[in-house]
């Protein structure tokens, strides 16, 4: 089992899983600061201002009417804060939408270079005979 786990860990795959999750964790800060610090504002500009993330119905508890969300969970009420929930959603779909043209940006670049690739002159193959040319070289042989 201890081979096993050591082949494992060996191979490329899994070092270029952890390779990747690191440079995704360190993405997921520039996206969340671009859309937080960056999109967001002019989110809630276009929408008069509206943040969803106080919206809330208290389940049980008493607190005072126009309490932030942060606060009412502070003094221990139960709330159903479903503007935090339409905040989260809103945000993934930002990002969702920074990915998928980052994604896309990528793939036009990708696929540039491999035009590029393909349109290259190839270096020629220097010309020997061909198989047939070997072959009746061989039959020529024989008959003599």
């Amino acid at each position: 089992m201890l081979q096993e786990f050591k082949d494992f860990i060996a191979k490329g795959n899994v070092m270029d899983m952890a390779v990747g999750i690191i440079i995704g964790a360190a993405f997921t800060a520039i996206v969340k600061s671009m859309v937080g610090d960056l999109i967001n504002p002019f989110v809630g500009l276009f929408m008069g201002g509206i943040d969803f993330t106080n919206l809330y119905v208290v389940v049980s508890g008493e607190v005072a009417e126009g309490t932030s969300l942060a606060a009412a969970r502070e003094a221990g009420a139960a709330v159903f804060a479903y503007g935090a929930f339409f905040m989260a959603v809103i945000n993934f779909l930002i990002i969702a939408f920074v990915v998928f043209m980052l994604v896309r940006y990528v793939n036009k670049v990708k696929e540039a270079a491999a035009k590029e690739e393909e349109e290259a002159p190839a270096a020629e193959e220097p010309a020997g005979p061909s198989e047939l040319d070997v072959l009746l070289e061989i039959r020529d042989a024989l008959n003599k």
